[in-house]
């Protein structure tokens, strides 16, 4: 005679999508001095560039051919594509690998994830909140720096149309939806490192061994495209496409290379956030 499972006892009131709500884990990490060293390196920079330029009196051309480096003094968005040029290749891969590296391997190091799971917060819903935030942050570090650098270049070059490296200009309009394009699409394109983060996050107690181990791999991507013997398998490294944006910086926008760069960004992604999700839910968690 089979017998009926026994419902499971569930506490008044108790609704697992409103545990750990994303406003409250939000503030949590908003207040964490991490969050405010790192937003302020990143407001930081453009006045260091700033003053390094005013010091050497600005970039100038190399070997007969102008960059986008070069025209970093001819307006306030020069200014500020400049410094996603300057960043887009390392300096933004640490602000989103520490958001999404650090954010369960520190609850772990506290020995406080064990106490978040007997709340009881659901495994599903205690990474979807952390990954969210996570991301939340790591977009507002990527859209914090060509805004801070458009409004320090303003103030020092003035209010003008992006100067082209290739010849010609671009209305200031124009220029400001470009640089939105940039921005959206470096986050895109950092999607991988987060991924890499939050598995690692999700494996280890140790939050630098997470965020280290997600920038030492983006690295790796970034010396393995140099292999040219790979030929067109080179194409398959998500560090391929990181510099795809520069045809948003062209009189033509040409959107080939960074729908290419995009579909291996959130492929790569993708499948990291489902080993995270998945390796966790079957997790001994003891710390």
């Amino acid at each position: 005679m089979s017998t009926l499972a026994k419902p499971r006892e569930v506490a008044s009131g108790y609704r697992a999508g409103r545990t750990l709500p994303l406003g409250v884990e939000l503030v949590r990490q908003l207040k964490r001095r991490r969050t405010m060293v790192m937003f302020g390196i990143l407001a930081a920079l453009p006045v260091v560039l700033l003053v390094a330029f005013q010091i050497g009196g600005g970039p100038g051309p190399g070997n007969g051919r102008v960059s986008l480096m070069d025209t970093a003094t001819a307006s306030g968005a020069n200014f500020a594509a400049v410094n996603l040029f300057a960043s887009a290749g390392f300096l933004l891969v640490i602000p989103v690998a520490l958001f999404c590296g650090d954010t369960v391997a520190s609850e772990a190091n506290w020995s406080s994830l064990r106490y978040l799971l007997a709340a009881p917060v659901p495994r599903a819903r205690l990474l979807w909140s952390k990954l969210v935030v996570g991301l939340t942050l790591s977009l507002a570090a990527i859209v914090l720096l060509p805004v801070i650098a458009l409004a320090v270049g303003t103030a020092a070059y003035g209010w003008g149309p992006l100067e082209l490296p290739v010849g010609g200009t671009m209305p200031i309009g124009t220029a400001t939806q470009r640089l939105a394009i940039v921005a959206a699409y470096i986050f895109v394109s950092q999607l991988v490192t987060a991924g890499l983060a939050f598995w690692l996050s999700t494996r280890t107690d140790a939050p630098l061994g997470a965020v280290g181990g997600a920038v030492g791999l983006t690295i790796a991507g970034n010396v393995l495209d140099e292999v040219t013997a790979l030929g067109d398998w080179r194409a398959f490294v998500p560090a391929h496409w990181q510099y795809a944006w520069l045809d948003a910086v062209q009189p033509q926008l040409q959107w080939n290379e960074m729908i290419q760069g995009v579909a291996v960004s959130i492929t790569y992604a993708l499948v990291l956030f489902a080993l995270a999700f998945r390796g966790f839910a079957q997790k001994d968690v003891v710390s």
